[in-house]
């Protein structure tokens, strides 16, 4: 078989191909090149490669015996599904569950086995097999757990019927903790990246079922995560497929309808000693303050005092400091509450996180953006900042981060809140080289163009204005 028939377009770099293609290369690398199973792949791998080919989808393996027919080989997570297709004809529940099980642990091994059992009509199979014993728990565990794995990463196998299915699981068994994990695990594989089934969703009663896990099972750390997580999904707007989402209306509606604030700075303080936990949370928490009086109720309730404290006593661990920052940014949109983060001591301990951290350009970045949130219209918090060393640790940052235009993004509009009102500080700023830093910033990278102007303007050095549209013939100037 030539290569170049597998494809018209295999010199594209987004070209594709189908799991017969790539298996029929590698076995005619065996019978035609006599290559052992190892190379063959290896083989079929490279001049696919080389031609631009995204393997992603793909299983790189070679397909083994089916133990009913020896004339067809194919590959295990086939070969599973086709026993489980074959059992639910049976009356022996214990038989299905264990096929459910093996071809959950095949899903698992990643999504290009997912896909392909997905393309041989794995989700119809697996829902026929959730529904054959509702009252069973034990083997509900086991069709939540198939059908689960096989939705990572395939969000739009999702139907209508397994939407209310889903959600009545859930609230037939808020109590208990391990199917509430599984069925929340689900409500985060289908809604990540899929706008209407995210909305479909809220509509069926998804909200109350998430913040009501995290208070039901508080003290149960996976469902903590997974629900917080699963909220947090409820507020993204990710799917490229629509124009527009639900995100700004999700996260009030789980604020303002659900106590989402309250249950999940609670459940932050039931796992102080758990770092990823508090990661996923304060995470969660930064994406609900979308509203000027849900900053304010975050001060309220104790959740800026308990983020500063936490930022103070886990300066080392960078992802929930990242996360923490990031909190700290979201509240700060609110002036007041600006106030009641410097009043705290919260300022210096962002700019400690940035120099303990300079080489990570997240926390650079996220350190940055809550420095320039909280120097925004508050010409005394720039000058809180600038004596605590945060123009000089943003400048470090962007020495650090040449290359990472999120770091120089949010450290050029820092420099512009600090000096817009102050003027004063624009001399001092100099003095630690931000012009050179800035004007590299803007020659770097496109997106900091506009940004780094107004930084520029702003520190009183020249800017070269460029005339782009003279107005004439309806054209653009070169």
């Amino acid at each position: 078989m030539d290569l170049k028939d597998c494809s018209n377009t295999s010199k594209m770099a987004s070209s594709r191909i189908t799991q017969e293609t790539f298996d029929a290369v590698v076995d005619e690398n065996m019978t035609e090149f006599e290559m052992d199973p190892e190379e063959a792949v290896t083989d079929a791998i490279q001049q696919f490669e080389s031609q631009g080919v995204d393997l992603s989808n793909i299983v790189k393996a070679v397909r083994t015996p089916n133990n009913e027919n020896e004339g067809e080989p194919t590959h295990p997570i086939l070969q599973t599904l086709e026993v489980l297709k074959k059992s639910l004809n049976s009356e022996d529940l214990d038989e299905v569950g264990e096929n459910l099980l093996r071809f959950s642990e095949y899903c698992r091994q990643g999504l290009a086995h997912r896909c392909l059992a997905a393309e041989k009509n794995a989700y119809p199979v697996v829902l026929s097999a959730w529904k054959l014993a509702p009252g069973d728990r034990d083997f509900t565990l086991k069709a939540l757990c198939a059908l689960s794995a096989l939705t990572e990463g395939q969000p739009d196998l999702l139907e209508s019927v397994c939407q209310k299915l889903l959600v009545s699981t859930l609230r037939d068994n808020a109590h208990d903790a391990e199917m509430t994990l599984l069925g929340i695990r689900l409500v985060r594989h289908v809604s990540l990246k899929h706008e209407n089934n995210r909305q479909s969703l809220v509509k069926a009663g998804i909200l109350p079922l998430l913040t009501g896990a995290l208070v039901q099972h508080i003290t149960e750390a996976d469902v903590v995560r997974e629900a917080a997580s699963a909220l947090r999904i409820m507020t993204f707007d990710d799917d490229i497929r629509v124009p527009f989402g639900n995100a700004h209306d999700h996260a009030k509606m789980i604020v303002a309808e659900n106590n989402g604030l309250k249950v999940i700075i609670d459940a932050a303080k039931a796992f102080m000693d758990n770092a990823s936990v508090l990661s996923e949370l304060c995470a969660t928490l930064s994406r609900l303050v979308v509203r000027n009086e849900f900053c304010q109720e975050v001060v309220d309730l104790g959740g800026l005092n308990f983020m500063v404290a936490l930022l103070a006593d886990c300066i080392d661990h960078k992802e929930l400091v990242k996360q923490v920052l990031s909190g700290i940014k979201a509240v700060a949109g609110n002036d007041d509450v600006k106030d009641a983060i410097v009043n705290t001591g919260g300022t210096d301990l962002v700019i400690l996180a940035m120099n303990r951290h300079l080489s990570n350009p997240q926390i650079c970045e996220q350190g940055c953006a809550a420095l320039c949130m909280l120097a925004l219209r508050k010409p005394e918090n720039c000058r809180v900042i600038m004596e605590g060393g945060g123009a000089l640790a943003a400048l470090q940052a962007m020495k650090a981060h040449p290359r990472e235009v999120a770091v120089q993004k949010q450290a050029c509009m820092l420099i512009r809140n600090l000096v817009s009102r102050t003027q004063d500080l624009s001399q001092p700023i100099l003095e630690m080289g931000a012009e050179t830093l800035i004007v590299q910033a803007q020659t770097t990278h496109i997106d900091c163009g506009d940004v780094a102007k107004a930084a520029l303007r702003d520190l009183g050095c020249t800017v070269e204005l460029r005339e782009l549209w003279t107005g004439q013939k309806g054209s653009l100037t070169q």
